[in-house]
């Protein structure tokens, strides 16, 4: 499903369970009176809900920057150590390379007729 539509359907089923919870609510406390006082409940109730829901959300955005910082701190050292890691082993194979290397001795030059 696309993710634009998911997300409308999403909005629609929350908006429909809120209406029905608000509008439930002012029906059971305001069951008979004319004058608007269902709407005024209604209203209330969404507006309550509104708040709580823009709470939650910018307490969710601070958590969750909180934790992608902390995720990008862990990811930075696990890169540091593993290139320190690399760092080590090739300073190793060069280690191993040099102990295992074999010198040959270099041939001095041949004194011969210089004469011209």
């Amino acid at each position: 499903m696309d993710s634009n539509l998911r997300n409308l359907k999403d909005f629609f089923t929350l908006y429909n369970k809120v209406t029905e919870l608000c509008s439930a609510d002012a029906w059971i406390s305001h069951p008979a009176r004319p004058g608007g006082q269902e709407d005024l409940c209604v209203d209330r109730c969404v507006t309550k809900f509104a708040r709580f829901n823009q709470n939650m959300m910018k307490v969710y955005v601070d958590v969750q920057t909180t934790i992608n910082a902390k995720r990008m701190e862990e990811m930075e050292e696990n890169a540091r150590k593993a290139e320190q890691q690399q760092r080590e082993q090739e300073k190793e194979r060069l280690k191993e390379a040099a102990a295992t290397a074999v010198l040959t001795p270099v041939q001095p030059p041949v004194a011969g007729n210089l004469s011209m």
